[in-house]
């Protein structure tokens, strides 16, 4: 760190201290913290190092020196450095990192925007009934771009609409009638940067993904793949005892319709029998 002689001793520590746990941890995760409300921040700090997950919040100067002297020992950090914008906070985990990243997008909740904030995404709002008496409201939602009109007493918006498309700035007027809809465009929570797991990078992009999708999938891949294997009768651990099943049941069927007598056609034989009997007795009226 260029000047060290003129830096406080506390920011030494505080970047020896983020180098030290750089170098040890398995797996380390850039977080932007932008936009969370101090209380919330706490109580997600809290809940992430119960999980053995801490996050330690310093400057972007401190954090960005502590990754450069971290990198001479442990190279795979360099790619973080870029992504120390804003406000940022570094975590420290064992473990999986897209279970990890679920847990991050656990953190996130709706959020309702003030004006100012840019779209994260196309803001469409659907035709519908509003909840709003008819007045004024009406000629302040058409000056904000939205389709109102009065229908049968009501306030009604006549048609689905994009408000503010993915990348514009959403305005203070479309804002507040947004909150007025309750439509909440925005998002509030931790925010995944960045994470390196041992020598592999990954954006967050790449670790955006649905376990619970995937896990359905593979469960449904698994019970169509036996009932392949079954229908063509192909041999494996996990067919052979339902192969086994089946070849019996056809085979007690095929006894059965033959009136072929074992032990285990018997019962299904002397049953068919007394019916047999009972309709004839039923024909001939004795």
């Amino acid at each position: 760190m260029p000047g060290r002689e003129s830096v406080r001793p506390e920011r030494l520590e505080s970047v020896a201290r983020l180098k030290r746990t750089l170098v040890a941890a398995p797996m380390t995760a850039l977080v932007g913290i932008r936009g969370v409300p101090a209380s919330a921040l706490q109580r997600m700090r809290r809940e992430l190092r119960e999980r053995g997950h801490p996050i330690a919040v310093s400057t972007n100067t401190q954090l960005r020196h502590a990754i450069e002297e971290a990198s001479e020992q442990r190279p795979a950090l360099r790619p973080l450095l870029e992504h120390v914008v804003d406000q940022t906070a570094v975590l420290t985990a064992q473990g999986n990192p897209f279970s990890l990243a679920g847990e991050f997008a656990r953190t996130r909740s709706p959020t309702p925007a003030r004006g100012g904030e840019v779209a994260p995404k196309d803001i469409l709002v659907p035709a519908q009934t509003t909840s709003f008496k008819p007045g004024p409201i009406v000629g302040e939602l058409q000056h904000a771009g939205f389709p109102a009109a009065i229908e049968k007493g009501k306030v009604v918006l006549k048609r689905d609409i994009m408000i503010v498309k993915s990348g514009a700035t959403i305005s203070r007027e479309v804002a507040g009638m947004l909150t007025r809809l309750e439509i909440f465009p925005l998002e509030v929570g931790l925010e995944l940067r960045a994470l390196l797991d041992g020598d592999t990078f990954y954006q967050p992009q790449v670790l955006s993904v649905d376990l619970d999708a995937r896990r359905a999938d593979l469960s449904r891949a698994h019970h169509q793949a036996l009932a392949l294997a079954m229908e063509i009768g192909y041999t494996t651990p996990a067919t052979i005892p339902l192969l086994l099943a089946k070849a019996h049941r056809r085979a007690i069927a095929l006894a059965v319709g033959a009136g072929y007598p074992t032990k285990a056609t018997l019962p299904a034989l002397l049953a068919r029998g007394l019916r047999e009997a009972a309709a004839l007795q039923n024909l001939t009226g004795a």
